[in-house]
């Protein structure tokens, strides 16, 4: 079975956060890597363009990240588990490795060898600058070193929980003052996806499973879920991942989600994972357009089925994939 890095690779608002801190339970055979990529992407000098603060050099510096590499954040992956010689478990925002708005990838300048393998191309100084096919910034050889999975949720509750991230009165917490609906991420989701399953990365002689979890599954079935997530990357399996609270375990946590305050909120008071009471309550569009209205006004509630209608057939394709229970 693969001791690579777990990566889970999602969207913003899947339950990503309380698909993780299940994973942080087990202190004893993993080490939690919370969303390494995102200070390159936001704030480094390797910043994509496009990015939320790329035009935006002041947030930048004040951030105290900006001179964040992707490089950075690989040697701090690689150092901690060297460090606690433990599995690690790594869960990002897979955007924050590609390119915005469907921008050509080129290998991170931090990233970039010196010698042309395969199909990458080198750049006039001999330096590797980017990979046929390959939407992200990292080598493939990198993608290679990960047992990749996926989290998704369906648009019409993901795209509202993010829009609401960006508006008063979260803004002010979070620091992202305004909705961009090239943030909902499962575009680039699913051209990830595509690449590794193509290059064998996934789904491949290697042994490493195709291996979809949907959020709304998780919520209903929290222990069947993780047990299956756990069978698929070679985890033992425990009730007790199921629960926490203890005041070591939750300083661990907040510790760990201080970084993008405002986001994890909801986790952090928690307890536990349990099955949610009710299940997903079926609406008309005409329902959720007036619920979303009534939220967020007239222009937000447009904003927000322009941007879940243009991301249902993403969803929809990785869905075809995610296990059942």
């Amino acid at each position: 079975m693969s001791s690579k890095p777990i990566f889970v690779a999602t969207h913003p608002r899947a339950c990503s956060t309380a698909f993780e801190r299940v994973f942080m339970t087990r202190t004893d055979i993993l080490t939690c890597v919370h969303e390494p990529f995102g200070e390159a992407f936001y704030y480094g000098p390797e910043h994509l363009k496009g990015s939320r603060f790329a035009n935006d050099p002041e947030a930048r510096k004040k951030s105290g990240y900006e001179n964040a590499t992707y490089k950075d954040a690989l040697d701090q992956i690689e150092k901690q588990g060297r460090e606690e010689n433990k599995r690690i478990f790594i869960k990002d925002i897979i955007y924050y490795i590609v390119p915005p708005n469907g921008a050509k990838a080129h290998i991170a300048p931090s990233l970039r060898e010196t010698q042309a393998q395969g199909s990458a191309k080198p750049g006039t100084n001999g330096d590797v600058t980017e990979e046929a096919g390959n939407p992200t910034v990292l080598p493939t050889s990198v993608l290679r070193n990960f047992h990749f999975t996926f989290l998704i949720r369906h648009p019409r509750r993901a795209i509202p929980s993010y829009y609401r991230c960006t508006i008063p009165p979260l803004d002010k917490v979070t620091g992202f003052y305004h909705f961009m609906p090239e943030e909902a991420g499962y575009v680039e989701l699913r051209r990830v996806f595509e690449y590794l399953k193509e290059q064998g990365i996934v789904g491949g002689e290697d042994g490493v499973k195709i291996t979809v979890v949907d959020a709304d599954d998780l919520l209903d079935h929290p222990a069947e879920v993780i047990e299956k997530f756990c069978q698929d990357v070679g985890i033992d399996y425990t009730p007790e991942m199921l629960k926490w609270g203890d005041e070591e375990s939750q300083q661990h946590a907040n510790d760990a989600f201080e970084k993008w305050n405002g986001f994890h909120n909801d986790v952090l008071g928690s307890t536990g994972l349990k099955p949610r009471e009710h299940g997903v309550k079926t609406k008309t569009e005409d329902q959720e357009d007036e619920e979303w209205k009534e939220k967020y006004g007239e222009e937000g509630a447009k904003l927000i089925r322009k941007t879940v209608n243009e991301n249902i057939e993403h969803y929809e394709f990785l869905k075809q994939f995610a296990f059942k229970i």
